[in-house]
């Protein structure tokens, strides 16, 4: 008993968190993301930023690096409601899809915002990753953002034309308080979030344009950025060395488990 007791403390004391036996959930939608293309079979599969693909379409190293920090990976299918986000602690919405992507996409309707934000006000972890505009559905990803002060714009920002321009994709994060490690990294071909109300910007870039915002709603907090950027094609050591998005995909999982309430 008095092991346990020190056990305790000893966790509490490295961490700064209360001890809990119960790893905290990331779920990734799956749902408002389904794209699918022909495998060399002739059948139709999933792909595109999904845990389980390995390929640089996949998430699976930001996946691995949320079960490093003690985070649970599991993924959703159908469209979100209070009952079937119970027990996530992080729910990752990225890049939904269009009629180009998709035949007959899921949109972000009215009745999935209100769920989600129910969601979130009690406590839950919202991360939303856009894309440039030819490349996503905002119109009804914007719907739900407007719920916590943001809007995904229609522009480019930081385009790169190709891989003899990396620094066109170059943003410096010295000294920002999400990223803790990384310094500089690389996103290519976002777009820019204007904020208003409970928002506020997390990440600039050269031109001054807000490609991170940040909101705390009731007890949650969500986080929107204008780009699936985590994705295995850029976190898995491809970029130059001075590009730390390695780092920065360890930095932002550290960052968004911290946001959960205890």
């Amino acid at each position: 008993m008095i092991k346990k007791i020190f056990h305790i403390v000893l966790v509490f004391a490295l961490t700064g968190r209360a001890f809990t036996s119960s790893a905290q959930m990331v779920t990734l939608d799956y749902y408002f993301n389904h794209e699918t293309h022909k495998s060399k079979s002739g059948q139709e599969v999933r792909f595109h930023y999904m845990w389980e693909d390995t390929w640089n379409s996949g998430f699976s190293i930001l996946g691995e690096v949320f079960k490093s920090q003690g985070a649970k990976l599991q993924s959703l299918e159908s469209a979100p409601t209070t009952a079937n986000l119970k027990g996530t602690n992080i729910y990752i919405i990225v890049d939904p899809d269009t009629r180009k992507e998709t035949a007959h996409p899921n949109y972000i309707e009215e009745k999935d915002i209100k769920e989600i934000e129910r969601w979130v006000k009690a406590g839950g972890v919202l991360v939303m990753l856009a894309n440039d505009s030819a490349n996503v559905e905002l119109p009804h990803f914007n719907n739900l953002a407007a719920k916590f002060g943001m809007h995904f714009n229609d522009d480019l920002q930081n385009h790169v034309v190709d891989d003899r321009h990396f620094q066109d994709g170059a943003i410096v994060t010295t000294n920002n308080p999400i990223f803790k490690t990384a310094k500089k990294i690389f996103m290519k071909d976002v777009c820019s979030i204007d904020i208003k109300e409970r928002a506020y910007a997390g990440l600039r870039n050269s031109n001054n344009a807000v490609i991170i915002a940040i909101a705390k709603y009731g007890k949650g907090t969500v986080v929107a950025a204008g780009d699936p950027w985590l994705y295995n094609e850029y976190t898995n050591g491809r970029l130059p060395a001075e590009y730390e998005n390695n780092k920065a995909a360890e930095d932002i999982a550290r960052w968004l488990i911290k946001q959960i309430p205890e």
